[in-house]
């Protein structure tokens, strides 16, 4: 693992998400930001997905089940090489192919359409269940928020899972602790997620969603069990690497001014 990389890789994504947001003058930083790292490193380090090999039936899939993140998994496709940057500065723009959601029928690199919490995680058991059916080798990850897991449809789509012994799958919580409206155990409380996990049948890792080398631990293969689907619970900050921005509810759904930019990309270097 190059882990200089993938620090430097880091400033330049959350670089990338703060431009699309300002130009955008609407979007979601908080939860962008705070997922962020996780992509990178599974897009740079950990997944079988590339431009080249985008067609073959035996790549790895990625799902991010909290769809208003959009402007992470935009910032990470491009520097990929899915398509040219210049689209960024076209973020929900009319007429434009990067929306407020992901479109799987008009982005390169999108798997699967999300907007609608629980949705995602519902597709990616679908075509992790299909992968196994056709005995391809390929592992499907899906991303979800943690204000996400108070949708009935997740723990369906979890409870299937298991049921049909999805070890080609890993879920993977971004556990920022807030929600649009406040704390998440405010709101509606979602604790203790490790437990409830267990309970429905999943293999649980926790780890540091910012930490490089906890990371690469926790999605080592050495983890996966067999028959089981995984979940990697990542503990993460809301709004990270920006200072006025970091554990700020307020910042969920809101784009800076310019004068917010400047400050945010002069912390991001």
């Amino acid at each position: 693992m190059d882990k200089q990389f993938l620090v430097q890789n880091s400033k330049t994504l959350r670089k990338h998400i703060i431009e699309m947001l300002y130009e955008s003058k609407s979007g979601h930083p908080g939860g962008s930001l705070s997922c962020i790292d996780i992509m990178n490193y599974l897009y740079f380090e950990k997944m079988n997905i590339t431009k080249d090999n985008y067609n073959s039936f035996d790549r790895d899939r990625f799902v991010l089940s909290k769809g208003h993140a959009a402007p992470a998994l935009y910032s990470t496709l491009a520097e990929k090489g899915f398509f040219n940057k210049e689209e960024l500065t076209k973020l929900r723009k009319l007429g434009a192919m990067l929306q407020g959601h992901p479109d799987s029928k008009r982005i390169p690199g999108v798997d699967v359409s999300t907007g609608s919490l629980g949705q995602g995680i519902s597709n990616a058991v679908g075509v992790a269940l299909g992968l196994k059916m056709d005995n391809r080798k390929g592992k499907v990850y899906v991303l979800l928020g943690d204000g996400e897991l108070q949708e009935g449809l997740v723990w369906e789509a979890s409870m299937c899972a298991a049921h049909y012994k999805l070890d080609n799958l890993v879920a993977i919580i971004d556990n920022n602790g807030l929600q649009i409206d406040g704390k998440n155990e405010e709101v509606m409380n979602i604790y203790p997620l490790k437990e409830k996990w267990k309970s429905f049948g999943f293999n649980v890792i926790e780890c540091d969603g910012h930490d490089y080398a906890a990371l690469h631990e926790a999605f080592d293969e050495k983890n996966i069990v067999e028959g089981k689907p995984t979940l990697v619970i990542c503990k993460t900050v809301k709004g990270k690497g920006v200072s006025f921005m970091e554990n700020q509810a307020g910042w969920h759904g809101q784009a800076p001014n310019l004068q917010q930019k400047e400050q945010a990309l002069s912390e991001l270097v």
